[in-house]
């Protein structure tokens, strides 16, 4: 395919791209910012700068946005539900965004990034360049965010050993898992919100509930190495592994 634009302004690497669904693509670098992009919409030019958030003391590492489940499957979830009216399922899917944030864009789209500097930030990024709140507690840098599918919590992975759990829309503290006894390098959410994976440098995997946070519900030991990283089923049925000992295991939930 062709280039369509190249967007540049970051002065460093760009470690995290997500697009957004109100016509923003947002961008998080080494040099420490957040960009956000025109990507479309009524007097909006591709590629143009819409706005930076700044704030973070180090290079971002990764960018975790609220309605990214919302926006990649429409109106599809866990229920296996069907419409075949296109109309219908247009109406479904913008029905499960707007209730994904509560009706506006800035309520919907909450960006969440990570960074070296130990702290997270929660940013409204449609509307302002100010973050809703800076979000402090792990004690290295913080590798990987992931919203829940229904965007009520997100999990931060970070060097630390530890996962923690946040509010999506306020970003207040809920929880710490504690277990892996090395670097927690990713996370994923099951489909239904309801359980949590993390990949760890400890060579496991680890299943939690939100329910009972104190200890994993399950861990999962087939690995040789380091695991790097990991992902439900659309179904949520099972869950992929990758490691660095060259495998990729399956496990069914």
């Amino acid at each position: 395919g062709s280039c369509e634009v190249s967007m540049s302004g970051h002065t460093d690497s760009v470690e995290s791209v997500k697009w957004g669904g109100v016509g923003l693509i947002y961008s998080g670098s080494r040099d420490r910012t957040i960009k956000v992009w025109a990507a479309e919409g009524e007097g909006r030019e591709l590629g143009k700068l819409v706005r930076t958030l700044s704030g973070h003391g180090h290079r971002i590492n990764t960018l975790a946005l609220s309605c990214e489940y919302v926006c990649r499957t429409g109106y599809f979830d866990h229920s296996g539900r069907h419409i075949a009216d296109a109309e219908e399922a247009r109406a479904a899917a913008q029905a499960r965004y707007d209730k994904n944030g509560g009706g506006s864009s800035a309520e919907v789209e909450r960006l969440v990034s990570g960074s070296d500097d130990f702290t997270l930030m929660i940013w409204s990024p449609t509307e302002g360049k100010k973050p809703i709140a800076r979000l402090t507690g792990h004690q290295q840098a913080v590798n990987h965010i992931a919203f829940s599918p229904d965007g009520r919590y997100f999990a931060s992975a970070s060097f630390d050993k530890k996962v923690k759990v946040w509010d999506g829309r306020t970003g207040a503290f809920i929880a710490t898992l504690t277990g892996h006894v090395s670097a927690v390098y990713q996370v994923a959410w099951s489909t239904d919100s309801r359980l949590l994976i993390s990949a760890s440098k400890d060579s496991t995997a680890k299943v939690w509930d939100l329910k009972k946070p104190k200890t994993a519900l399950h861990t999962l030991p087939g690995h040789a190495d380091e695991v790097y990283a990991l992902d439900w089923s659309p179904n949520g049925n099972q869950v992929a592994t990758g490691s660095k000992d060259r495998t990729i295991k399956i496990w069914r939930n």
